[in-house]
């Protein structure tokens, strides 16, 4: 406004002469006076009243200018803030997973249920499921939080389709709520949970918890009971199925120790159930896996 300020005083105060502007002797052209004349406002300047105006245009087009660059320089820190807010958050739900805080964690990213991070979404997915495996949950806020983990893992999906974790939350919440849903769903949801599985893997051949959840998928289908299986043959034409060997090929924790049980490999089912039982433990079922890990192989030792 300063600016504007300075220019308007510049401008012609009415139709009268302006302070006039001397051209050295002679300049007036070849007829003239030698003398020395004081020029008027509208010999200078033509039309004072277009003058004023376009010297008015040009100041608030500066000015136009320079709010343009304020606005969006301060964009552009808004979306760097925005962009490091969340890094944030999602370093802190990191380090609260690790920790084991599982329902500081879950109160942290419900602030953040709005969210379009695809990387926020999948992190809230497995609170919610973690905070529903707590022994102190009640069945009716158990079956809550797997529905509402679902419910996440399906928008992170949808915001980053690339994410592998995305996928692979998707599947596992998707397992989840095959309990509450009948065996029929939950065998036609077999599928399902076994192709978003595999684009995990595909999407991070090395994230060992992908292919240990695809073993689980693959030794659940190989000791399905008879009865269920019946069922699977009656609804699909060809339901899923798998064998223990499959299975080898994806464990990397406790179900391998259990796998290489069914397949009477002693030495290997020691080596990887003495790893479960000494893989740190995150959550609940983490620590069930720990206590399964160790109940089998005392029951190994007992038979040696």
């Amino acid at each position: 406004m300063a600016l504007c300020a300075r220019l308007w005083r510049l401008l012609p105060s009415g139709r009268g002469a302006a302070p006039g502007l001397r051209l050295p002797a002679g300049a007036a052209g070849s007829r003239g006076a030698c003398g020395r004349r004081r020029l008027g406002g509208s010999e200078v300047m033509g039309n004072p009243g277009a003058f004023r105006r376009s010297l008015l245009f040009s100041a608030l087009s500066y000015l136009g200018f320079e709010t343009y660059q304020v606005i969006s320089r301060a964009a552009v820190v808004h979306a760097t803030a925005k962009v490091s807010g969340v890094k944030e958050v999602l370093a802190q739900a990191d380090y609260l997973y690790e920790s084991g805080e599982t329902e500081k964690l879950y109160q942290l990213l419900t602030q953040y249920k709005e969210s379009e991070d695809a990387e926020l979404l999948w992190r809230l997915a497995r609170a919610s499921r973690d905070v529903a495996q707590l022994s102190g949950t009640s069945a009716e806020e158990k079956k809550l939080l797997v529905y509402e983990a679902l419910a996440y893992a399906k928008r992170a999906l949808e915001k980053n389709e690339s994410s592998f974790a995305a996928h692979k939350w998707y599947a596992i919440c998707i397992s989840d709520v095959g309990d509450y849903e009948g065996i029929k769903a939950k065998i036609a949801n077999a599928y399902v949970i076994k192709e978003h599985f595999e684009k995990a893997i595909e999407l991070n051949p090395k994230d060992a918890t992908s292919i240990h959840l695809m073993g689980i998928w693959c030794y659940t289908f190989a000791e399905m009971p008879w009865y269920q299986r019946k069922i699977a043959n009656m609804l699909f034409a060809t339901p899923p199925s798998s064998t223990y060997e499959e299975a080898l090929g994806y464990f990397q924790r406790a179900e391998q120790g259990k796998t290489y049980l069914k397949l009477h490999n002693r030495k290997l089912a020691a080596f990887w159930l003495v790893k479960a039982r000494d893989y740190p433990a995150h959550t609940d079922q983490d620590r069930q896996i720990q206590t399964e890990a160790a109940q089998l192989l005392t029951g190994f030792s007992d038979k040696n």
